[in-house]
């Protein structure tokens, strides 16, 4: 029998965790799920000092779905575009 180690509706807690607090609300412009993952031990790199700490933080990032959090971007991007075209097109309609 499988555990479900599913939370909040992302693969997992790291993936939920790391989403929320690195990238939540940010336009995120990091343009590949490497680049995220990049710009997310660059930052633990920088503000932790070498020890038990940075290495539990950084081995906290190997079980993080990048291409969970990439996509889910890219597709909040792409639903935004369509907004706003739809919305450009209703305006040139009336207008």
């Amino acid at each position: 029998m499988k555990t479900d180690t599913t939370y909040n509706g992302w693969t997992n807690y790291e993936t939920w965790r790391v989403n929320l607090e690195l990238f939540d609300g940010d336009n995120v412009g990091y343009g590949s799920p490497d680049g995220m993952r990049e710009f997310a031990e660059q930052l633990i790199e920088e503000s932790t000092d070498e020890g038990i700490g940075r290495d539990y933080a950084l081995a906290f990032l190997q079980k993080v779905d990048w291409q969970e959090i990439a996509e889910h971007y890219q597709q909040d991007e792409e639903e935004e575009e369509s907004i706003l075209g739809q919305h450009a097109y209703v305006h040139n309609y009336n207008g």
